[in-house]
């Protein structure tokens, strides 16, 4: 664990060895200040920024975070140049933008984490209106990592059985409209930060695909080289995740309605990037 507040990696690292007991587990945790412990990482996940607080969108957050994670990414580039890198900060997808282009490495080792959230969320509502377990829901959401993100619907299912068939159109777009304001309604909630959790976790799926090469087909932010018509800007997009980060991004088939909401996280993005400070 990294921080630049001394002592808060040091604490925060100890307080989760101390659970290795109870949790099983055997691996070394500790924190540092220092970059230099970087040095032969395969996967770097950046946490790095500003948190959110209630009437705060991810995009107030831009400057603040983009200088911030500029200065984590050149370290990254300097101790760590083979590595694989996780970016969290928001607004995250013009914050992967600033990662990919400070570091200079591949497209498939620069991914944002975005979509393995917004699909868990989206999942859970889907079971809780159902009443049903998570592990038996499977959803999607693409796009933006923001209130234009995109639920799929027709591709979100309980037990192989598609949703449509289970629930009331008015129940489905509640929870696409819930989905895509989860982040807010928990910053709304706490009051004086965001979730951590569940990114967290959606950080470590996507860390646990790329170091055992499980090969997991996860929705990532990455940069977008004429798959689905876009060019030059992340976005969350279903890609297959293994050792060499992102192995293959999957281009399925979406309605002239989906193609122009993702059209809509494009223009976003694109807006956003242009107001990055460097």
């Amino acid at each position: 664990l990294f921080d630049i507040v001394p002592g808060l990696a040091q604490g925060k690292a100890l307080d989760l060895a101390q659970s290795s007991p109870l949790y099983g587990f055997s691996g070394r945790i500790f924190g540092t200040e220092d970059f230099s412990y970087l040095k032969e990482s395969e996967v770097v996940i950046v946490t790095a920024g500003k948190p959110r607080t209630p009437g705060m969108s991810r995009e107030d957050l831009l400057k603040i975070n983009a200088e911030i994670v500029k200065s984590c990414a050149e370290k990254i580039k300097e101790f760590a140049p083979h590595s694989v890198v996780i970016v969290v900060s928001n607004p995250l997808d013009a914050m992967v933008y600033v990662a990919y282009k400070v570091t200079n490495f591949p497209r498939e080792r620069v991914i944002g984490m975005a979509g393995v959230l917004d699909s868990a969320r989206y999942r859970y509502f889907i079971a809780e209106a159902l009443g049903v377990s998570p592990k038996d829901v499977q959803a999607l959401v693409m796009g933006i990592h923001g209130d234009l993100m995109i639920p799929l619907v027709r591709y979100a299912n309980v037990g192989g059985i598609p949703i449509t068939e289970l629930l009331s159109e008015e129940k489905i777009n509640e929870i696409v409209k819930r989905t895509k304001f989860g982040g807010g309604e928990i910053v709304n909630l706490l009051k004086t930060g965001s979730a951590f959790t569940t990114p967290g976790l959606s950080a470590i799926e996507m860390a646990e695909s790329i170091l055992r090469d499980e090969k997991r087909v996860l929705t990532c932010s990455v940069l977008l080289e004429g798959e689905y018509g876009i060019n030059g800007v992340f976005l969350g997009v279903p890609v297959i995740l293994g050792k060499r980060g992102v192995e293959k991004i999957l281009e399925i088939k979406l309605t002239p309605e989906e193609e122009e909401q993702l059209k809509k996280c494009e223009e976003t993005c694109r807006a956003l990037i242009k107001e990055l400070p460097f």
